[in-house]
């Protein structure tokens, strides 16, 4: 009687990896194609497991292992070490191997020939799906479209795709009334010109500017501090206009922590108090931001959750659960501490 030893030694791993696939044991993941060799050599040399006598069915488990999957993303910073994308791509990667798949590729835009490098990534690896996390260049997000047949995003304004997301409009729009409603009138603005090629058209700029209007307060232009979404940027910036305007605001709305937190340094170099003198409202929730000082007030976007969910859409929508491209949107919440006068 064939043993799990004689099924290890067909396949070259360990008794333990076949004991966990043949017993579907989840706490440790094995690659999708490990399992196929594990269950064909079973199958092979006649294995049957003692309390019933049966495989699994093999239809079943060959439809699963189908799926190639792959990620890219808009950012040109090592994607493991950026503060706010490690997490949703820690939540990408733990959906997929939950299912016991893997990612055949994380591909970082910006790093120069991203057509060329997707186009052989793709063929390579036989993509049958991706998820495209924030906007990248559009030559190469058409081509995508083109030649992968599930197409997943987070934070995309692309219609004809599934899209995980939060409503950055309405998240800018809080943050701001809680400015407003803490007796701030002169509140400024930093972040950066997205795809849209102006910083008008980023969405939480929108949310800012609507909050303003609908107090009716006015923006100073002077004060809508375009950084290029560079940290570096944001404090040398930031520290320019403080010293060279002497109708700085009391407060401002940052469109990343990673934008607020060099701002802040620049403010207190020119010895003023936060928030007595200059608040601070941003978003994103980093880790960082709790250890700020003082601590910065942020909207929690669930960053982990968008990476589960958007890895869940994907696998759903290549087994044809779905046929209409559906948004998600996940609910965020404001974090107040001290940096507006909270907590």
């Amino acid at each position: 009687m064939a043993k799990l030893k004689d099924i290890a030694d067909h396949v070259g791993v360990s008794i333990s990896t076949v004991s966990r696939v043949i017993n579907h044991d989840e706490s440790r993941v094995v690659n999708a194609e490990t399992r196929k060799k594990i269950w064909d050599a079973a199958q092979a040399i006649g294995y049957r497991k003692k309390q019933n006598g049966k495989l699994p069915q093999r239809k079943k488990e060959a439809s699963k292992t189908s799926f190639r999957l792959g990620c890219v993303i808009a950012v040109p910073q090592n994607k493991y070490n950026h503060p706010y994308f490690s997490v949703i791509l820690e939540g990408i990667e733990k959906g997929v191997q939950a299912e016991g798949y893997r990612l055949e590729f994380l591909r970082s835009m910006g790093d120069g020939g991203d057509l060329h490098e997707i186009q052989k990534l793709v063929k390579e690896h036989a993509i049958d799906g991706i998820i495209v996390v924030e906007g990248i260049d559009a030559e190469v997000y058409a081509w995508i479209k083109q030649h992968v047949r599930v197409v997943v995003g987070i934070d995309l304004a692309d219609l004809e795709v599934p899209v995980v997301a939060y409503d950055r409009v309405s998240a800018a729009k809080d943050a701001v009334r809680h400015l407003i409603a803490r007796g701030h009138r002169h509140i400024g603005f930093i972040g950066g010109v997205g795809l849209g090629g102006s910083i008008e058209r980023e969405k939480r700029y929108k949310g800012y500017k609507e909050a303003m209007e609908e107090a009716g307060l006015t923006i100073d232009p002077q004060w809508v501090i375009n950084v290029n979404w560079d940290v570096s940027q944001s404090y040398e910036i930031v520290k320019q206009a403080l010293q060279q305007q002497s109708n700085r605001p009391t407060a401002f709305f940052s469109a990343s922590d990673m934008m607020a937190i060099p701002a802040m340094r620049a403010v207190t170099e020119q010895q003023l108090a936060i928030p007595e003198e200059v608040a601070f409202f941003s978003v994103d929730n980093i880790e960082f931001s709790a250890f700020t000082s003082p601590p910065l007030s942020t909207i929690c976007v669930p960053k982990l959750e968008m990476g589960r969910v958007a890895a869940n859409l994907l696998l759903d929508y290549l087994n044809q659960k779905y046929n209409i491209p559906i948004r998600v949107y996940v609910p965020y919440e404001l974090k107040l501490r001290q940096s507006s006068g909270d907590a």
